[in-house]
């Protein structure tokens, strides 16, 4: 937490040279040689985080957002100064983003503790790129309010609505099955993505923009703007105007980031359908404030919220269309009586005084009400049992129902490698009621748990119209894919869970109803049989040895242990009976 007596401006964090005010002076005379005067030096110093990257298109409005932010800055009397970090793009971020994000957070965290900021604006879109600032302005306990650069436009394929990448995954599908052609396929790849931004459903990305809204570090309604729109430029600038209050009011982070503030993270996240890696990242930024996941208590949430957000994958919507119907803000509203509302946002009011002058609502079709909802609980469930003893979890809300409730025979792939050499093999043995197996795709076994859990239906059977099946893996699922997944198995199959023996032809069960992951192996078996698993080789050098090394399992956000706070303070979701305010109208 920032003190009271701290140095502030350019003051702060002053180089060690034995000598502060000589190190006050050469930081001055090399600032002064860009042209600032000495009434810009003396303003509180804003922090701008710059993570544009030409290979990341989710971040292709960052210059112009920058300045919006820097024109909000000066309008309320900072001194704004943009730095780079380094920018991860789902797409390109071999092997996986998620190996990377911790990288991030660790750049972001050491960034502000090095220079001298009085407040920062964390500026991220992009699925990992959101979690890992929030993890490392966490962990730098400084003034924080997040910007998220919006989701793109969508496009237009003969004459339907498409988006990135709900419909990315829908078209290859039906190319995978022969439905559409080499032609087809090529030209909607050029319609998919209708400009710069985030992905237009609720993915990740969407999903990290709302939660970031619901703890309370970003602005009211800033979650949906789309990327290349004025009032995305607008909330950038009411963001850094924003910032210089921070600074001034010395409002910590961490005073945003309280059990209570997660609360409402976890109710939105369920109540949008979102995104099943939300539930990784919150633990990870959770854990960075010293909170540890209660899954448990997660289901318990999940069971008494509705899905109400009528969008991709789950429903049939976009981001921009959620924008249209009030955002982030009218969905608070709408589940009000579930939410905290005490909590402090980054305006320095209350959830609840805050919603209390969002905009009055208007008829539309993508923000449910709470008697017409798109799913009425429980999107996501955690499951347990034999195969997954600390927990797995399941996006029920876009599985189908009928897989819900399954058995069938295992059909095992060792690794993503196994998987892309066999998966297409003509001779496979496999049918529709057998229950696809991935192993070695977690945290540790890949390494970097990527989003290989959507393991795609065998071409065989997609070719006779089969479009889901019961797949199982330690690893994720993109929030913009839809299907009967198990996701993060735990303990992973590389770490020495009971993932790592199963076989072909063992019975598999999937129970949604019971939250029940099991095969039918007795313990002596699982046992004998781990015995016998040959440990796979890690790297021996570089941050992929940190990584193997200090990552932890989904359940803990895979962060690495090192950077974890060094207590733990309470558990998040809280359990019910310690949540509950007075509701806001709707």
């Amino acid at each position: 937490m920032t003190s009271e007596t701290s140095p502030t401006g350019l003051r702060s964090n002053l180089v060690n040279y034995g000598d502060a005010e000589f190190a006050l002076f050469l930081r001055k005379a090399f600032i002064k040689g860009a042209g600032y005067s000495d009434d810009v030096l003396e303003r509180p110093v804003i922090g701008i985080v710059d993570t544009e990257s030409g290979f990341n298109p989710c971040h292709g409005n960052m210059p112009e957002l920058i300045k919006a932010v820097e024109r909000g800055v000066m309008m309320a009397g900072g001194f704004p100064v943009s730095f780079p970090t380094i920018s991860l793009h789902e797409s390109f971020s071999h092997p996986t983003s998620m190996f990377l994000r911790n990288l991030m957070a660790m750049d972001t965290e050491e960034m502000l503790r090095a220079l001298p900021v009085d407040a920062v604006v964390l500026i991220g879109g992009c699925d990992k790129t959101v979690p890992a600032q929030l993890m490392g302005a966490a962990s730098a306990g400084r003034p924080a309010i997040q910007l998220v650069t919006g989701s793109m436009l969508t496009g237009s394929h003969r004459g339907r609505t498409v988006g990135a990448c709900t419909d990315c995954r829908a078209f290859w599908g039906r190319y995978r099955a022969e439905e559409i052609d080499d032609a087809e396929i090529e030209e909607v790849n050029g319609r998919l993505v209708g400009s710069v931004g985030t992905c237009s459903v609720a993915g990740t990305a969407s999903t990290m923009a709302a939660v970031a809204e619901a703890l309370g570090v970003a602005l009211p309604g800033s979650a949906a703007p789309p990327a290349v729109t004025a009032e995305r430029m607008r909330v950038a600038e009411m963001t850094g105007r924003r910032a210089v209050g921070l600074a001034e009011e010395k409002l910590d982070i961490n005073q945003i980031l309280t059990p209570a503030a997660f609360d409402n993270a976890f109710r939105v996240l369920l109540a949008m359908g979102g995104s099943t890696n939300a539930l990784v990242h919150l633990a990870a930024i959770a854990g960075r404030c010293g909170y540890t996941l209660d899954l448990d208590a997660f289901d318990a949430m999940s069971l008494e919220t509705p899905v109400l957000v009528n969008l991709k994958p789950a429903g049939a919507h976009y981001m921009e269309d959620l924008h249209r119907a009030g955002g982030v803000q009218r969905l608070m509203t709408e589940i009000s009586d579930l939410l905290d509302l005490d909590t402090l946002t980054v305006t320095g009011r209350t959830l609840g005084e805050e919603l209390a002058e969002a905009p009055a609502p208007y008829p539309q079709d993508v923000i449910r009400p709470r008697e017409d909802p798109i799913y009425p609980a429980g999107s996501i469930a955690v499951l347990r049992g034999n195969l997954a003893p600390a927990g797995a979890i399941i996006k029920q809300a876009a599985a189908a129902p009928a897989l819900l409730e399954h058995t069938g025979r295992a059909v095992v792939f060792e690794d993503a490698a196994d998987l892309a050499a066999r998966i297409d093999d003509e001779a496979l043995d496999v049918t529709a009621d057998d229950v696809l197996v991935l192993k070695n795709i977690g945290p540790v076994g890949a390494p970097g748990m990527p989003e290989g859990g959507y393991i795609p239906i065998p071409r065989k059977l997609a070719r006779a119209g089969v479009k889901d099946m019961v797949r199982i893996s330690d690893g994720r699922m993109s929030g913009t894919a839809a299907g009967t997944i198990v996701l993060h198995v735990s303990p992973e199959a590389a770490a020495g869970g009971p993932l790592a023996v199963v076989r072909d032809g063992d019975t598999v069960t999937l129970s949604v109803k019971d939250r029940v992951l099991a095969i039918d192996v007795d313990d002596a078996e699982i046992a004998r049989r781990l015995a016998l698993v040959e440990v796979r080789p890690k790297p021996k050098r570089g941050y992929a040895k940190l990584f193997v090394e200090e990552v932890t399992q989904a359940e803990e956000g895979c962060d690495f242990r090192f950077l974890q706070a060094e207590e733990t303070t309470a558990a998040v979701p809280r359990r019910a009976g310690s949540t509950g305010t007075a509701g806001v109208s709707s």
